[in-house]
C-alpha cells in the first residue's frame, strides 16, 4: 500500500495488458481502500486513456489527472491515469458496466 490518501497514489501497474485488464485491475484495488484515495493506474493501452475515465464515472469516482510517461531507458511509452475514489460504488465494482 502506497499511502494513497495523505500521501503518494495508491499505484496499479497493467503495463503490457490489453483492454479490460487495466481496469479490472483498478476496480479490484479500488475495492480495498476509502473514499478520497487517489489511485493511479499505468498503462501501455492507449484504450485505457478512455475506459478510466469511463469506469470512473460509472462508480462515482472521479478522474484526477493524465500524464503520458516517455522513459528514457528504452522501456515503451505509457500513460498515468489517475481517480480520486469516491463514495462506495452504485454497482458491482469489478470492472463491467452496471446493469
Amino acid at each position: 500500500m502506497n499511502g494513497g490518501r495523505a500521501g503518494a497514489p495508491e499505484v496499479v501497474d497493467a503495463r503490457g495488458l490489453r483492454c479490460p485488464l487495466p481496469v479490472v485491475r483498478l476496480a479490484a484495488r479500488a475495492r480495498d481502500l476509502p473514499a478520497g484515495t487517489l489511485v493511479t493506474v499505468l498503462a501501455t493501452d492507449p484504450a485505457a486513456r478512455h475506459d478510466v475515465p469511463a469506469w470512473a464515472r460509472m462508480r462515482g469516482h472521479a478522474t484526477a489527472g493524465e500524464r503520458r510517461v516517455v522513459p528514457d531507458d528504452g522501456d515503451p511509452a505509457h500513460w498515468e491515469l489517475t481517480v480520486r475514489l469516491g463514495p462506495a460504488s452504485r454497482a458491482d465494482d469489478d470492472g463491467r458496466p452496471p446493469r
